[in-house]
């Protein structure tokens, strides 16, 4: 053994070594950034002792599988993959490339998280643990999006987008698989904060609308934006919220993705709220061999972005028609394209009622405390409160299609009809 005096300290990372485990293939960590999922096993974030975690399985539409998260506290450490040693004790973890800590895909439905209100306006956080029940056991819907549109993110201060945020984490902890936070803001500082925060509660990923005021000109300052938000948090997941019908930014998303993952090594897909399946499909055409997770947001054509290879999907209609659009999943997934189609038509039905009424975040959450029977209260200014007009015809339209009977109406549950 040298003597001591001539060691390197831990901290050098000349002296680092990589013990290979025979027969597996371990990668030394400045490549680890650029690993595919064939090459490495993912890595997960927290202080527990590390343990074997294998890579996921291919995309299921049945949404992801049981388990749900992991009750860890704030990341500190990292587990490792199949055939790696834990870090000797006293020895500080270097993150592999400084990259996200490798999280099964965000895949199947994914509801987009209204924020509860009081009838005063204030956040409603008492009703969240509730509200994740509802969805797991009566929607069969176990990955949220948190803070976004849906959310009302961006008319929420960032000390109330940080406490719900929070809320979902903690009440949702060993019962939904993956909590990603929307941390986009028209403040880069904010934005950093806000993903730092994520980071710290234990979220299993962060997404970033485009800064919509002064806006980006072009797909370099979009993607220098998007670079130092993600280096907040660089341990998690990144994901893009592709909206421009709101931002009025019109990058294309085929264009950003094109080297995303060189300048943002955490990169892991898109929500792709639009309906340009043009610039979907070439999303997943150009980038087939990245294991992105392409996650379609316009919930009306969702069965049209399967088919062009959507691995899931992020929206708001989920919290309360997630078990129908699970059915049509399902359909999908056996190859049974004629009832996937019946499916979606029917929800086409429904969404195409409301929006002739005027359907948007103040409509979802009335629709949404009528049929799970949990109040969401109503929107902030300047947004209005849905009319009784509105709800009563809802209802109807919901009694009508099958989806709400009385008896669900009385209980605050939702049925899918057959």
């Amino acid at each position: 053994m040298p003597p001591a005096g001539s060691r390197r300290r831990a901290g050098d990372r000349s002296a680092r070594r990589v013990r290979r485990d025979p027969g597996k293939r371990t990668l030394h960590p400045r490549d680890a950034g650029r690993a595919t999922l064939r090459d490495s096993a993912r890595l997960r974030v927290s202080r527990r002792p590390a343990r074997v975690q294998e890579a996921p399985p291919n995309y299921s539409p049945q949404g992801p599988g049981r388990g749900g998260r992991g009750a860890g506290g704030r990341p500190a450490g990292i587990k490792s993959g199949a055939g790696r040693r834990r870090p000797r004790r006293g020895r500080r973890t270097r993150r592999l490339g400084s990259m996200a800590s490798r999280k099964k895909n965000l895949q199947g439905l994914v509801a987009a998280t209204i924020t509860p209100m009081t009838e005063h306006g204030e956040i409603n956080l008492s009703v969240i643990g509730q509200y994740v029940d509802y969805l797991v056991e009566k929607q069969g819907v176990k990955n949220i999006f948190v803070n976004g549109t849906t959310g009302e993110g961006l008319s929420l201060s960032i000390s109330e987008r940080r406490r719900v945020a929070e809320e979902w984490v903690t009440k949702g902890r060993n019962k939904l698989d993956q909590v990603v936070i929307h941390v986009g803001a028209l403040s880069l500082k904010e934005s950093q904060e806000l993903a730092k925060h994520a980071a710290e509660i234990g979220a299993d990923g962060i997404a970033v609308i485009a800064p919509f005021f002064l806006k980006p000109q072009n797909k370099d300052d979009l993607t220098a934006f998007l670079k130092e938000v993600a280096a907040a948090a660089p341990a998690l997941p990144f994901y893009y919220y592709h909206i421009p019908a709101l931002t009025g930014v019109k990058i294309r998303a085929e264009e950003l993705l094109d080297g995303i993952q060189e300048k943002i090594p955490t990169f892991q897909g898109l929500k792709f709220s639009d309906t340009d399946l043009l610039d979907f499909g070439q999303c997943v055409d150009q980038n087939r061999q990245r294991q992105f997770a392409f996650l379609f947001g316009v919930d009306e054509q969702l069965l049209s972005a399967l088919v062009m290879g959507a691995t899931g999907a992020v929206g708001s209609t989920y919290n309360y028609l997630g078990k129908k659009t699970n059915q049509m999943l399902e359909a999908y997934e056996r190859k049974d394209f004629s009832s996937a189609l019946n499916y979606q038509f029917c929800i086409q039905r429904f969404i195409n009622f409301v929006i002739k009424l005027g359907f948007g975040v103040s409509q979802t959450k009335a629709i949404m405390t009528l049929v799970s029977g949990i109040p969401m209260g109503p929107p902030r200014l300047p947004l209005q409160r849905a009319s009784k007009e509105f709800i009563d015809n809802a209802e109807a339209k919901l009694k009508s299609l099958g989806f709400l009977s009385f008896t669900d109406l009385k209980n605050g549950n939702l049925e899918t009809s057959s």
